[in-house]
């Protein structure tokens, strides 16, 4: 079951327009709530996080599954670090579909996929590269990352497919920070599949001081 949260409280501290293609981060103090508002529809958000005072603890796809016992992320989901420690909480979710498994376009995903001509169109790999260095981090810190609205379908023996998003303009996904984290972002420029409906389109990312959520079903 997905909600819509009804804030009753909170000062905004950030408010902010990702363009479409583009890459952005933000320090998530403990307590606060992150909002990822799909502006458009059908728009898929490359997510990381990091322990703000540690790099080295930082998003795990593998035991966030694990401690959810589910391959998607939604509504009660607690993100899990490599520590084994909850990042962050899921505390409103109005699409309900939101990918662990599919990673991050790159470059030279994007050619063996697509072909050699989408060989020098960006990806959110890069992205992610632009705005780890901002904290003097590598690509070697790039790990699989969290996609918020992309709809990956998962068949019994286990292979996925990146198919049509079903989130609508306006479709929300909050997650309250249990630790301070660092999030980096990359607003998905991939064309050559559905992940964005072939059209990226900015999305809207908000920060409130106070978490204070009462769900409506």
């Amino acid at each position: 079951m997905t909600v819509q949260s009804v804030r009753t409280g909170g000062r905004i501290v950030l408010n902010v327009e990702i363009p479409a293609r583009k890459p952005w981060s933000a320090i998530i103090r403990k307590g606060q709530t992150l909002r990822i508002t799909d502006s458009h529809g059908q728009q898929a958000v490359d997510t990381l996080f990091y322990c703000a005072s540690d790099f080295g603890e930082r998003y795990s796809g593998q035991d966030t599954l694990r401690a959810q016992g589910s391959a998607y992320v939604g509504l009660g989901t607690r993100i899990m670090s490599n520590e084994g420690r909850v990042m962050l909480r899921v505390t409103a979710d109005s699409c309900g579909l939101h990918d662990t498994s599919a990673g991050a376009c790159s470059c030279e995903s994007n050619t063996v996929r697509f072909g050699h001509q989408t060989r020098y169109q960006h990806a959110c790999r890069e992205n992610f590269v632009i705005e780890a260095a901002k904290y003097g981090m590598s690509k070697r810190d790039i790990v699989p990352n969290l996609n918020f609205f992309m709809n990956v379908t998962i068949d019994p023996a286990g292979n996925f497919t990146v198919v049509d998003g079903v989130s609508k303009p306006g479709d929300v996904i909050e997650l309250v920070a249990e630790m301070d984290v660092l999030c980096l972002i990359s607003n998905c420029p991939q064309i050559n599949n559905p992940c964005n409906g072939f059209f990226p389109t900015p999305v809207q990312v908000t920060i409130f001081d106070v978490a204070i959520v009462e769900p409506e079903a």
